[in-house]
């Protein structure tokens, strides 16, 4: 009897073997639906506190949203960044399967958690005001994290979905995928290089 991959087909059946060369596809969803709720609760969280004017969770959302935001681009650019550069590329296809949808909806909720929270602090705290004595140095932050911010948005998240919309294809390219994971990698990590400068400054702030 020929063994096949569903069990044992009769005798004399033919059994079509796969293609040279061809894989197994894994499907998966570019935005896993299973994080929506998530999302949206976090969000709502985050609404409902700069609503109440609840300065304790706005200053949670701000800290646990930038340290986070800050850790994972630090993670992807110096450590996931070198050991996707020694895999094979059929290793990059399928590791970027599983990675890539999670920042698709995890990224922008850090960003937005980060922002809000964070321009709503310094409002209560009167940072915004030209009389604050450190208010060179909050400018300064502010455009060092609206750079970010247009980092991730604008670079990080198109070539997110890109890999994964090439993912998708019945043949994806390789070659491509390795291509744009650099890129996402690599901005990945000039954020985070420019974070140690937010940390830097959010820390003078603290100490005035």
């Amino acid at each position: 009897m020929a063994l096949t991959k569903t069990g044992l087909a009769p005798e004399g059946a033919t059994v079509l073997a796969p293609p040279p060369g061809a894989r197994e596809t894994v499907a998966f969803q570019i935005v896993p639906l299973r994080a929506l709720p998530v999302v949206g609760t976090v969000l709502v969280l985050l609404v409902v506190a700069i609503a109440g004017n609840w300065l304790w969770a706005i200053d949670f959302f701000h800290v646990a949203g930038g340290g986070l935001w800050t850790a994972i681009d630090l993670f992807l650019g110096f450590v996931i960044g070198p050991i996707m550069g020694k895999m094979s590329i059929p290793a990059r296809v399928e590791f970027s399967k599983r990675l890539m949808p999670k920042m698709v909806v995890l990224m922008p909720t850090l960003v937005v958690c980060t922002l809000g929270a964070g321009w709503q602090l310094a409002r209560h705290l009167g940072n915004l005001s030209t009389a604050y004595p450190e208010h060179g140095w909050l400018v300064a932050s502010m455009v060092v994290v609206a750079v970010m911010a247009i980092v991730a948005i604008g670079v990080l998240e198109p070539a997110n979905l890109a890999v994964l919309f090439e993912l998708r294809k019945p043949q994806p390219n390789g070659e491509l995928v390795g291509k744009l994971m650099r890129r996402f990698i690599y901005s990945a990590g000039v954020t985070g290089a420019m974070q140690i400068a937010t940390l830097v400054i959010m820390s003078r702030l603290a100490t005035g």
